[in-house]
């Protein structure tokens, strides 16, 4: 029996004997020329689902995304593979980019990647008004589709504009994806994107394979070395530092200690990091110690672990960084130190940005819900899912809770009070405030609302400050 041509092209060009998951699904209602909004976890090969769409409609197929660093590497990817593409952003120069634009009017072109400010401008949207009357333009794919979502974590303004493809060409599909969206940024996904009638297709979010661990900090850089030396003493993998100054005395430190460890982030000359890159991503055992800017859409099959030595900044972020590890799906590691630091500085950083209020309100909630992540006694695989809005039956084996549980005390008296205090303080109080209430002190804060009146005021004494900010993490992360 034939293959079909989608089949075909997966099989011939890409060199995979099958597709995996919904992909086929997606592959052919774009194909037919619906909308899509796509929802699948890092390394299920999202590309695919917008790569033979594009090779197999008439036309160019048009490739938003904001990672300008990987452009040339997903580019040079498919031309090795004897795809015609190519991709237009900020680091080309005047002449290389007049010979994109000329081999994009000429029809040579099936993909290519632009960046979102490329796109908007007048002229290149006029340009592709022009090209859809002459020789079409197959799909338009928005990926990292969460940058559109002032809720998510990774807020592009650029990407709010979007909504024009929508809007000067209602007939080419449009297909959203996205490694991680929780439900209020996926409403605004579809919302921003004008994708209401679009199908949605969400993969499960769980990575089976990878085991999460988080330690309480104590003498950090000991603690990842022993994780080194008895788990992955000649593996590849990555370690991530919040600042650059960590990042390079990291791996400086690392080297010291004999591994074969590069650094990696934003402030350092582009060479070195492309250098570093092709490094870590062509020989084996090479240790990238990054800051955040290191790793969307880096596809290296066999990282074998992910180590956090800084709370990332989200359970969004936390996914998607340890989500590098495991992509062969062989076992891997996501190993975590944190200690309460780390939490007073990354709310100082986000409290002192200047981001609007609403927006550093969200970051907040975000943080305490990957702190609560952090204190939580539940399987790690089953508190993941729950905050993707997933149910996992939990018992992994595959996380530090499940494999050696803690030890837990009885906190129902206390959960009781915490929750009390919410309602009785009308809702609207951040944690610090609703402490003091239980401590009973008296804050200015708390003469101002008079709550030293409730009945709830002072009822927390018998446990200490620490203990009721891990009971409400607690209560956080079981999702009150």
């Amino acid at each position: 029996m034939p293959l079909d041509p989608a089949q075909q092209i997966l099989r011939d060009t890409f060199g995979y004997a099958t597709f995996r998951g919904a992909q086929q699904r997606i592959v052919e209602h774009v194909v037919a020329g619906g909308d899509a909004l796509v929802l699948m976890p890092t390394g299920g090969g999202k590309s695919l689902c917008y790569q033979i769409p594009a090779l197999l409609r008439d036309g160019v197929g048009i490739v938003v995304s904001p990672l300008i660093a990987l452009m040339q590497d997903q580019v040079d990817a498919l031309k090795q593979l004897g795809v015609s593409a190519a991709f237009l952003n900020s680091s080309l120069d005047a002449q290389a980019a007049r010979e994109v634009m000329r081999q994009m009017r000429t029809g040579a072109l099936k993909l290519l990647y632009v960046a979102p400010e490329r796109l908007m401008t007048e002229g290149f949207l006029e340009l592709l008004e022009q090209l859809n009357e002459d020789s079409g333009i197959g799909l338009f794919a928005i990926d990292e589709a969460h940058c559109v979502s002032q809720w998510g974590h990774d807020f592009r303004p650029e990407y709010r504009a979007l909504t024009v493809l929508h809007e000067r060409f209602p007939n080419v599909p449009r297909i959203a994806l996205t490694a991680t969206a929780d439900a209020p940024t996926r409403a605004e996904i579809i919302e921003r994107l004008q994708l209401e009638q679009a199908q949605q297709f969400v993969s499960s979010f769980d990575r089976p394979n990878i085991r999460y661990r988080v330690a309480l900090k104590d003498n950090a850089r000991k603690q990842l070395q022993t994780f080194l030396e008895t788990e992955h003493p000649d593996d590849a993998g990555i370690v991530y530092c919040l600042s650059r100054k960590k990042v390079e005395e990291t791996a400086a430190w690392l080297k010291e200690q004999g591994w074969d460890a590069l650094p990696y982030h934003a402030g350092l000359d582009a060479a070195v990091r492309s250098k570093n890159q092709k490094k870590f991503l062509r020989e084996e055992g090479v240790i990238m110690v990054a800051t955040v800017a290191f790793g969307m859409g880096i596809d290296k099959p066999n990282v074998r672990f992910v180590a956090h030595l800084d709370l990332p900044k989200s359970m969004e972020g936390y996914y998607q960084e340890t989500g590098r590890a495991g992509r062969d799906g062989l076992p891997a590691n996501a190993w975590m130190a944190y200690g309460l630091g780390d939490v007073v500085s990354m709310r100082q950083m986000l409290l002192s940005g200047d981001s609007p209020e609403e927006r550093k309100r969200v970051e907040l909630q975000k943080l305490d819900a990957l702190l609560g992540f952090c204190e939580s006694t539940e399987c790690r695989h089953q508190t993941i899912l729950r905050y993707f809005g997933e149910e996992h039956p939990g018992d992994c084996d595959q996380c530090d809770n499940c494999l050696t549980p803690v030890d837990t005390w009885n906190a129902t008296e206390a959960a009781r009070m915490a929750l009390s205090c919410v309602y009785r303080t009308g809702q609207r109080f951040g944690v610090a405030h609703l402490i003091d209430v239980l401590l009973g002190k008296a804050t200015p804060k708390i003469e101002q609302f008079n709550h030293q009146q409730l009945s709830t005021f002072g009822i927390g004494k018998e446990l200490a400050q620490q203990q009721w900010s891990s009971v409400y993490r607690q209560l956080v992360a079981a999702g009150f």
